[in-house]
């Protein structure tokens, strides 16, 4: 079960989002194309992705940075680009081009110092922009909890499109982030989980003033929780569901 979509149109070009797509998908192209030496792919990675320990030891302060601008594998990439292209217009329209940019930077920045904290001396590098998509999907919860957002759900052979509030959307992933970063301490693992959760509590906490603007709890009275324009609709989905024949 996953987002491919919401009903939630932005009223201006999303220049910015649309540029964080085109950066990361470049970075990707660069390190997996032209990089076909392993060790320069090796010192790639060393120098621009986020480590720890190095961090620690008061270096790689470019890798805090730059970390959100790599990846580790194309499945990696198309999801968090899926996911900020599905949220990331809208923020993008709330707050104005420059004020998203700030705020997507900074939701980064907080992802990868919340990951960086309960194992400082880590020699795992961290990458990927999930981190700061987290901040927008925080900040999306807040500003837009009833917006309707397209799930595909697979399962075996029943596969359906169906729309359900981004509450429930944002609710089950951030709960899930936090039920697998509580095992991954245990158990290991190879997912930043709690980095997901601090950028996307640092994307909420950095969308209050905004909401706040906006009239608070009032905004949510006279929009019910909705988008404040009118929502996109889609067609009906199609997708036949498959039955065995007897």
């Amino acid at each position: 079960m996953f987002p491919i979509r919401d009903h939630n149109p932005s009223t201006r070009i999303p220049y910015v989002t649309y540029l964080l797509i085109a950066i990361n998908v470049a970075v990707f192209a660069w390190q997996y194309g032209a990089l076909q030496d392993v060790r320069a792919s090796n010192q790639f990675l060393y120098d621009y992705a986020f480590w720890p320990i190095l961090f620690a030891n008061g270096e790689g302060f470019t890798g805090f940075f730059t970390h959100m601008f790599l990846h580790g594998g194309f499945m990696h990439l198309a999801g968090n680009m899926l996911f900020l292209w599905i949220f990331g217009d809208n923020m993008e329209d709330e707050m104005g081009h420059i004020p998203f940019a700030i705020f997507y930077v900074l939701s980064g920045f907080a992802a990868a110092y919340i990951q960086y904290l309960p194992d400082t001396l880590s020699q795992i590098p961290m990458v990927g922009a999930s981190g700061a998509i987290a901040g927008v999907m925080g900040g999306y919860l807040l500003l837009f909890p009833k917006a309707k957002v397209d799930i595909f759900l697979f399962f075996i052979i029943f596969f359906r499109i169906f729309p359900i509030p981004s509450f429930i959307v944002l609710g089950v992933w951030m709960a899930l982030q936090v039920f697998n970063g509580l095992g991954s301490d245990l158990n290991g693992g190879g997912t930043a989980y709690w980095a997901h959760v601090g950028g996307f509590i640092a994307g909420f906490l950095m969308t209050i003033p905004l909401w706040l603007r906006r009239g608070a709890a009032a905004y949510w009275d006279r929009t019910d929780g909705h988008p404040p324009h009118p929502e996109t609709r889609y067609p009906t989905s199609n997708v036949p569901l498959i039955r065995r024949r007897k």
